[in-house]
C-alpha cells in the first residue's frame, strides 16, 4: 500500500532558529523553512522534516546518519566548523571520538536541540 511513498522521517526542536543554522552552517546542508518547520534535503532526494516543540526532549538514540567516504576527513571538517564529538562511557573511541572497534567507523554528535547524529564511514 504504502511502496510508492516518497515516506521521510522528521523529529522535533526546541529552538528552530539555531536548529537552522546549525544544519545550513555547520553541516552545510540545503535547509528550507515553512510553516515554522525546517525540512533538510539530503544527498539522493532524500527529506527529514524538524519540528517545534517547546517541551522537546532529545532522543537517546542516532535520529540521522551522513555515511561519509572518510571519516578522519569528515570529522576534521566537521570540527573546524564547532562541531563537537560526543563521548560515550564503555565505547572505546580515538581521541577524535571516532569508534573504530565493531562495524562502520563512527562519531557522534548533538544538534542543538540535543538530538544524537552521527557521521560513519560506508
Amino acid at each position: 500500500m504504502l511502496r510508492d511513498s516518497h515516506a521521510y522521517s522528521g523529529f522535533s526542536s526546541n529552538d528552530i532558529a539555531k536548529t537552522r543554522h546549525f544544519y545550513a552552517t555547520a553541516l552545510g546542508l540545503e535547509v528550507t523553512e515553512e510553516n515554522g518547520m525546517l525540512t533538510l534535503h539530503l544527498a539522493g532526494g532524500g527529506k527529514v522534516l524538524i519540528y517545534p516543540k517547546p517541551d522537546h526532549e532529545p532522543a537517546s538514540f542516532t535520529v540521522l546518519n551522513f555515511p561519509v567516504e572518510k571519516i578522519d576527513e569528515a570529522v576534521d571538517r566537521l570540527a573546524t566548523a564547532g562541531v563537537q564529538f560526543e563521548r560515550y562511557e564503555g565505547v572505546t573511541q580515538d581521541d577524535r571520538g571516532i569508534h573504530r572497534e565493531y562495524g562502520p567507523p563512527i562519531a557522534w554528535f548533538k544538534d542543538p536541540a540535543g538530538n544524537i547524529l552521527a557521521v560513519l564511514e560506508g
